[in-house]
């Protein structure tokens, strides 16, 4: 492929390859956080990717990760095009030509930002000059030294006061009646004055190594505080400076937006994603925007899911308050989520039934429990159904399969307790994309929430929670490969994740939006249950075949 030549190298707008024409533009523009890529956007993509791929000085950095966005707009005489732009910082800086350029440009010459991170700077390595420092960390050993020296001679003291403690004992014991000799008394203050003279010596010694080590220290401290200001002082006039534009000419800075999406301030690196820098040079140049997309390339990173090639939604964390006022003033496409399940979703299939426990079929697309959309969930229809009824577990919106329902409280209980115990065995069908590099084995990857961009979920082996996947591969066609999962935790998302992760199978569920690409459906399915019932005490496996 060819790479994009530029209509404007001023306002760089870059040219659609001719196969553009026969492509209908969209009736509305993208909704960045839950989107399909127009086709225009994918093209406009290619033409991005074959330009990177030209820059054979940026392979290496490139190589190892960054996301990447496209913008198809109109220019003021009505001509078709598309804006490229980065996120973060791309070969040592914020501007590069191809690229529009960020919202405020925090390296440019005579700013303000260099000088004050120098300042910081040169902080940083006072602070760490003094923690180093050889005569610090003799202070450190001395002390040590001392409060080591403390326990010994005071031990020693200790043992000698109880062992003539117990001589004088055994002489009362076998003279009673008769009064402690002057000796004995005169032994007793003076091991004791001597004990309490040694502990007073000792802690002179220890409170002057400690009081040296701890004006050492308030040198320190305050040089962190002095950063922690100058940190905070810095963020808060680079935040000051985002003035960020809509489709309607207004104006907010970034501190304006996050405090009014609750937010106490913004993130770091608000501001400094792809969208908002596309958004941002349509508006002050007056150009009409129309679909957006943004990709990823290069390797993933550890704790998130990353494809390269593969379209993802705009982050929520850094990204949403900034997105919702930019598109302010434009006809926006709804939120795909806020959509009523589906026709025929409904009366649900009850797949299994007794006075005490229900197992119905869930059709992807419907939501569990209750969440923000309105729309009905499981656990409302089975109120209908089974007044005072409880769903046991739950499953992701987008898969579909088998769900517990218990009818009274004492059992939905004794399920939970089940269920915590591991005495519930599922099975879950699924279709990847490619093929894992084993047949079958166990994936042990800890997760937890990623806050910048919920609800998906990051591998963090600090603060993550245990999460243990056994897979089976049944059959592979066309590239894609049909398995069996067996989860031994339940985590949110541990299946997608486990899947798409390049620590564990590396190839996502098809149709994961999330952490692989949009197809029909996300092709997951809870297909098997097995438990002890918990009144009849009957051994209960359940299946409903996936019909994908």
């Amino acid at each position: 492929m060819a790479t994009a030549t530029t209509l404007n190298e001023e306002n760089k707008i870059h040219r659609l390859p001719a196969t553009a024409e026969q492509i209908p533009l969209p009736e509305k523009f993208t909704y960045p956080f839950h989107y399909t890529p127009h086709p225009l956007c994918v093209l406009a993509a290619q033409e991005v990717q074959a330009y990177l791929g030209s820059r054979k000085d940026w392979q290496t950095e490139i190589g190892q990760g960054k996301m990447f966005g496209v913008l198809v707009v109109h220019d003021a005489s009505g001509q078709l095009g598309f804006l490229a732009a980065f996120s973060g910082m791309l070969a040592g800086s914020n501007q590069q030509e191809y690229f529009v350029p960020p919202i405020y440009d925090l390296q440019a010459e005579g700013g303000f930002f260099k000088p004050e991170e120098q300042a910081i700077s040169a902080i940083n390595q006072r602070i760490a000059a003094l923690e180093t420092d050889k005569h610090y960390q003799e202070l450190k050993e001395n002390l040590q030294e001392a409060e080591t020296l403390a326990r010994l001679e005071t031990g020693i003291a200790q043992m000698h006061l109880q062992q003539a403690k117990a001589r004088r004992d055994h002489y009362r014991a076998t003279h009673p009646g008769e009064p402690d000799t002057p000796e004995m008394t005169r032994e007793s203050q003076h091991q004791k004055a001597e004990f309490k003279r040694l502990k007073r010596r000792h802690a002179q010694t220890i409170a002057q190594h400690t009081d040296a080590i701890r004006q050492w220290e308030a040198q320190i401290e305050c040089l962190k505080k002095e950063r922690q200001a100058r940190s905070s002082a810095l963020q808060k006039k680079l935040f000051e400076q985002f003035h960020i534009r809509n489709a309607r000419g207004e104006s907010k800075d970034l501190y304006t937006l996050f405090h009014e999406a609750g937010r106490k301030e913004p993130p770091a690196g608000a501001g400094e994603c792809a969208a908002p820098r596309l958004l941002q040079y349509a508006f002050v140049h007056q150009l009409e925007p129309l679909a957006m997309a943004e990709f990823w390339w290069g390797a993933s990173p550890i704790s998130e899911i990353r494809k390269q090639g593969y379209f993802y939604p705009a982050c929520k964390g850094k990204c949403e308050p900034i997105l919702r006022h930019m598109l302010e003033g434009l006809e926006v496409e709804d939120n795909p989520l806020l959509h009523a399940a589906p026709e025929g979703a409904l009366p649900l299939e009850i797949v299994w039934e007794d006075p005490w426990i229900a197992v119905l079929n869930k059709p992807a697309g419907m939501l569990s429990v209750p969440g923000k959309t309105g729309q009905v969930s499981i656990a409302q229809w089975a109120q209908e159904r089974f007044p005072g009824s409880h769903i046991v577990h739950r499953l992701d919106m987008a898969t579909s399969g088998l769900l517990l329902i218990a009818k009274p409280l004492t059992v939905y209980r004794q399920l939970q307790e089940m269920f915590r115990q591991h005495a519930i065995q599922k099975r879950y069908a699924a279709w990847l994309e490619g093929i894992p590099a084993q047949p079958e084995g166990t994936i042990d990857l800890p997760l937890c929430l990623d806050p910048d961009n919920r609800p998906c979920q990051t591998v963090n082996f600090q603060h993550g929670k245990k999460a243990i996947t056994r897979y089976k591969t049944i059959n592979t066609t066309d590239n894609r490969t049909r398995v069996y999962f067996y989860p031994q935790t339940g985590r949110t998302h541990q299946l997608r994740v486990h899947a798409a992760h390049p620590l564990g199978l590396d190839c996502p569920i098809v149709g994961d939006e999330l952490y692989g690409r949009k197809d029909k459906r996300l092709y997951l399915h809870a297909e098997a249950l097995s438990f002890v019932h918990p009144v009849t005490g009957e051994k209960i496996t359940i299946e409903k075949k996936a019909d994908f």
